[in-house]
């Protein structure tokens, strides 16, 4: 009792000490990651301007319209201020139009109207943009949900215009000039499942007088009084110009300025970047925390819209009707389900809740659970990850759905594949289920699907074990051990092997792609989420286990494009982090520092994890060892700096590394604050001595997530060199499906 008193007196001193206000979206640069091109990622994001999980996103454009690098550091010019749902310059965009003031001479084509700007002219942050052109002019932007409020600033002497750019495809503009006022509707849709249904309703309201107007190719263009400041007020919507116009009102109605939509903007903001305050560090590593974290918080969008009395409902992408309900889009879960799912199922378990339905009428509308939603199905990358989002939501608590409609869905996934991409069902399931694999070389990337086939059939047999569905329990708890089937005991590494059963030849760890996706086979050893200890049981030792991790990190960082035929820049980036084979900048490996908790050396993930930090991220343009990926490596580093990462979503547990900083107290959405201390924290007290949660010494290698959402008061004594005697035992390791059971 006496140590619960001691916890419960040392938390509230702890939110007391942190509960002054500070406006965290100064530390947030929304440049972060952007000095990227084709060849090289450093990121590979854009300005993003916009409300969390918001609608619509706003963006600088530096780039031709159709080009996929939407705004490049290096550029010199600006286009203007665009409309952008873009989750990669991989995929394009959607829905897309732009606003760009012109000075003087009428100019509306694209590359003539570009003005140069200097980033010394820019203001970056999640609720505001500005810039200052070289011409004299000025384009702010404050968003909301599901619009945006601008203001352009005219030099005087000089024509006033406004050209309004329709982006690619089908659009179509009109000029009310006695209600100051432009409608219309644009039709760049990038995957929609009903492309012929698909519009994103335009309204702009404005408070000066139009003088003249035009149409041009891809839009239209206006005129003003010279030397004015315009403010312009504009909102979409997918259903209707009536919704689009209601939302405009709902949202911008009563802002008379853009300072107060920014301000409100700001305030919601700063309100959910304090739910994770934190204290100590430098203040670089507090701007790379807090733009991570602002970055973590984009996608899913939400793609509902508000009816006049509140109510939520949606055009679907996937059947092209109107529904009833919540939907979310623009997620690529190959990319997201290992890191930025289980932050968001912290911060946000109501807005899950919502998702987990979703997910569920997405099925119903078009036949298939999503894996790559932009905004409809894609059918990209590997996997049927959506049965992982379900699966980490339900085993944290978070139940929306009845589990037997999940696991119909699900098995329709694993049992067919679909019209789309390879990750639309499954390519290659009926070898899957009849030889235990993916054979090569009828399917590239085989090695890939057998392994995330199985971690997602563990996650189906979690949901059937958890709700007695004994069918699916038994289909399933078999085949998340196929695994297996794929190790090589000779070689080391996880193996194609042929429909008749025999490894395919040549084999070279170093060569990428061919059975494995995006990587080589050094990269994929560690696929198998759910059963780590499986996966050493099959190195026959932790010693051998934890002697392959330490290889990952040691080798040369050499690469043989293999079956690319050249070097693509997940290669090039793998080089330049220059640790060894590790390939931080894609999402395969990035769970690998954390598997030394699970052999026995815990120091080790505290060690590399911190390295990791220190050397692949920053704040700067600079600010990531590859694509950023719909908030995935942010999350990566979010997790990772509170000292948490969860290696087996799917299961209630993170997984324990080494905090960033001396505290930082997470605010659940009941309020409920969860501290974690790292007492004498340093770039060179990198390892954790001792551990106590809620004044009881911590003697295992993780939490859980209602430990965290319960609020409590977590404390490490930090130190420079590794104890090599704490949290060593099986009993201590995290969750695996071959875990033996330890009785105490």
């Amino acid at each position: 009792m006496r140590r619960i008193r001691i916890y419960q007196v040392l938390l509230m001193l702890s939110v007391a000490m942190v509960s002054y206000a500070r406006d965290l979206t100064e530390l947030v640069d929304t440049r972060q990651g952007t000095d990227s091109h084709f060849g090289f990622s450093n990121g590979n994001t854009f300005p993003a301007t916009g409300m969390p999980f918001g609608m619509h996103l706003w963006s600088p454009q530096t780039g031709r319209n159709g080009d996929g690098w939407k705004y490049q550091w290096a550029a010199e010019t600006m286009r203007g201020l665009c409309q952008s749902h873009q989750c990669s310059p991989w995929v394009g965009d959607y829905a897309v139009y732009a606003l760009m003031p012109v000075s003087g001479t009428l100019r509306t084509d694209g590359d003539e109207r570009a003005v140069a700007f200097s980033h010394n002219d820019e203001v970056a942050r999640p609720h505001y943009y500005s810039v200052k052109l070289e011409n004299g002019t000025k384009a702010e932007v404050a968003p909301t949900t599901r619009g945006a409020h601008f203001r352009f600033s005219y030099p005087k002497g000089k024509a006033s215009w406004l050209v309004i750019d329709g982006y690619t495809g089908e659009k179509s503009f009109k000029v009310d000039a006695d209600k100051k006022q432009i409608t219309g509707w644009v039709n760049n849709q990038r995957f929609v499942n009903k492309a012929e249904t698909f519009r994103c309703y335009i309204v702009m309201q404005f408070d000066s007088p139009i003088l003249e107007s035009g149409e041009w190719e891809d839009g239209v263009y206006v005129r003003f009084a010279s030397g004015k400041h315009v403010q312009v007020k504009a909102a979409s919507s997918y259903i209707s110009e009536e919704q689009a116009l209601q939302t405009l009102n709902t949202e911008l109605g009563k802002d008379r300025t853009i300072e107060k939509t920014a301000k409100r903007g700001q305030e919601t903001w700063n309100k959910l970047l304090g739910r994770m305050l934190v204290e100590g560090g430098t203040l670089e590593q507090q701007c790379t925390f807090y733009s991570c974290l602002f970055r973590a918080n984009l996608f899913s969008r939400k793609f509902y819209e508000r009816k006049a009395d509140g109510t939520p409902y949606y055009y679907s992408p996937y059947d092209g009707a109107v529904h009833d309900g919540y939907m979310f889009t623009d997620n690529g879960f190959w990319d997201t389900f290992r890191s930025q799912f289980p932050l968001t199922n912290l911060l946000h378990p109501t807005q899950q809740g919502r998702y987990q339905q979703a997910l569920l009428q997405a099925w119903h509308e078009c036949g298939w659970l999503p894996s790559w939603s932009f905004p409809g199905e894609t059918g990209g990358m590997v996997g049927n990850h959506a049965i992982s989002l379900i699966a980490d939501m339900w085993a944290k608590g978070i139940r929306t759905v009845e589990a037997d409609t999940i696991l119909k869905a699900y098995a329709h996934e694993a049992m067919n594949k679909g019209p789309w991409g390879g990750a639309n069902g499954r390519a290659g399931w009926k070898e899957y289920f009849t030889l235990g694999y993916v054979p090569f070389p009828e399917s590239h990337g085989c090695v890939t699907q057998t392994l995330e086939y199985a971690y997602d059939d563990f996650c189906a047999y979690q949901l059937a074990r958890e709700s007695n569905q004994e069918l699916y329990k038994r289909i399933f708890g078999t085949t998340m051990f196929n695994y297996r089937n794929l190790w090589d005991k000779k070689t080391g590494f996880m193996r194609a092997r042929s429909s008749e059963g025999r490894w395919y030849e040549p084999f070279d760890p170093l060569e990428w792609g061919g059975p494995y996706t995006e990587g080589n086979a050094w990269h994929y050893i560690w696929s198998v989420f759910h059963d780590v200890q499986g996966l050493i049981n099959l190195f026959g030792s932790d010693e051998a286990f934890v002697e392959k991790i330490d290889s990952v990190f040691m080798m040369p960082n050499t690469v043989k494009p293999g079956w690319y035929g050249g070097m693509i820049h997940e290669m090039i980036e793998m080089q330049a982090a220059n640790m060894g084979q590790y390939a931080h900048g894609n999402q395969p490996i990035q769970h690998l520092p954390y598997l030394y908790s699970y052999a026995g050396q815990p120091w080790k993930t505290q060690y590399w994890v911190r390295q990791i930090m220190d050397r692949l991220y920053n704040s700067t343009p600079q600010g990531f060892p590859g694509d950023e990926d719909q908030g995935g490596m942010s999350a990566w580093y979010v997790l990772s700096a509170l000292g948490l990462y969860a290696v087996t979503p799917g299961t209630d547990q993170y997984v324990i590394g080494s905090p960033l900083f001396s505290r930082i107290t997470l605010t659940t959405e009941s309020g409920k604050k969860f501290v974690i201390e790292a007492r004498d924290n340093s770039s060179e007290n990198v390892y954790i001595q001792q551990g106590t949660l809620n004044g009881v010494p911590l003697e295992r290698n993780y939490l859980t997530y209602g430990e965290i959402v319960n609020g409590g008061y977590l404390q490490f004594t930090m130190g420079p060199q590794p104890n090599k005697q704490r949290n060593i035992s099986k009993s201590a390791s995290p969750f695996s499906q071959s875990k033996p059971i330890v009785h105490n």
